[in-house]
């Protein structure tokens, strides 16, 4: 009996001893979710028009003649390179002959009228320095000598200009360049300033277009633009703003405005259809975006989880409804219910919760 009261008291230690031991509290660590994040900021407005245009030459050329006549000669084909200085056409010059040739003559004339004049003169004075001529009798020589004398000069005049006439009736090539068009024939008959071709001259290749009112306070000279040709399958170029015409266009209603090629390529010709794309940005009229990856929706709407840091890399989210605009290449214009400078969550919208605790990652 003894030992069977001493066996009962020991099992009911033991059973006290187990019963304190599984009641004892265990502290487990908490696991917070990391969130990637990132400052809600403002972008500058930035809009994007594009314009429709022509590639030309920079330098275009009107070859024509400053003299009338037959042309007898023609060297000038479509397409046709030429170098500065290089006889391209020329004319008869029938009348521009003739008439050098009478000036020629008449300078013949005056130069032995002034010399006759000049031995008469020296004669009379000879006579008046002995007081064998009268006063009246020296002025009249000497009069005569320097009429003689002015005669002359004018003939040299004369003979020089109809010279020039003469060089009138040939084209030069005034640049090195490319024959655009032909608009004469050898043998035709042709008057001073009609134009015979036309010569693409310089290095560059512009565009021509023009810009409306309503933007045009908005392009800067020295701007840089982006041109495609839809004959090129799309080849983008880069182009420079070089002229801003102060004038509307009145056959237009527009703003002329020249953009010259950076690096214009022998597929770029003359005559070329182009769309010219300008990027205006509007200085303080920035506009919130944040991420598409950022922005979740629901049965009310779109919405972000806003970072609120506690501090030690602890933040807690928060569900925040916000109301978007355009869908930019930088993402989502915000237009309601979200300030610059709040905190966002970027990535895992699918697995937070409203008002959980998460660990911040950079």
């Amino acid at each position: 009996m003894h030992n069977l009261i001493k066996s009962t008291g020991l099992l009911t230690l033991l059973i006290l001893f187990l019963s304190s031991c599984g009641g004892e509290d265990v502290q487990e660590k908490k696991v917070l979710r990391p969130v990637v994040f990132q400052v809600a900021g403002l972008q500058e407005s930035t809009n994007q028009r594009t314009f429709n245009g022509t590639a030309e030459a920079d330098k275009i050329v009107n070859l024509s003649f400053r003299n009338s006549g037959i042309i007898t000669q023609f060297n000038m084909n479509l397409g046709q390179r030429v170098r500065k200085g290089q006889l391209l056409a020329r004319l008869d010059n029938v009348q521009a002959r003739l008439g050098y040739e009478q000036s020629v003559a008449s300078l013949n004339s005056s130069e032995s009228q002034m010399k006759t004049t000049k031995l008469n003169y020296d004669r009379i004075r000879s006579l008046y320095e002995k007081g064998s001529a009268s006063l009246s009798d020296f002025e009249n020589a000497k009069n005569s000598y320097q009429n003689a004398q002015s005669s002359f000069e004018s003939s040299k005049r004369s003979v020089d200009i109809q010279k020039e006439q003469i060089n009138y009736g040939f084209i030069y090539a005034p640049e090195n360049g490319i024959i655009a068009s032909v608009s004469a024939e050898i043998d035709e008959n042709v008057s001073p300033s009609q134009v015979v071709a036309v010569l693409n001259a310089g290095g560059d290749m512009t565009i021509r277009l023009g810009i409306p009112e309503s933007v045009i306070n908005d392009v800067r000279e020295c701007s840089n633009v982006s041109v495609t040709f839809p004959a090129l399958d799309g080849q983008v170029f880069e182009g420079q703003v070089t002229e801003i015409s102060p004038a509307v266009d009145s056959n237009t209603a527009t703003y002329p405005v020249k953009v010259v090629l950076l690096a214009p390529t022998e597929a770029v010709r003359s005559g070329m259809a182009a769309n010219v794309n300008f990027s205006f940005t509007k200085e303080g009229s920035g506009i919130l975006t944040i991420p598409a990856k950022s922005v979740g929706e629901d049965s009310k709407g779109r919405f972000v989880f806003l970072v609120n840091d506690q501090g030690n890399n602890v933040a807690t989210v928060k569900k925040q409804h916000i109301t978007i605009g355009n869908l930019t290449s930088r993402g989502f214009e915000v237009t309601g219910g979200l300030s610059a400078g709040q905190k966002i969550a970027t990535a895992g919208l699918q697995t937070l919760l409203d008002g959980q605790q998460v660990s911040l990652q950079k």
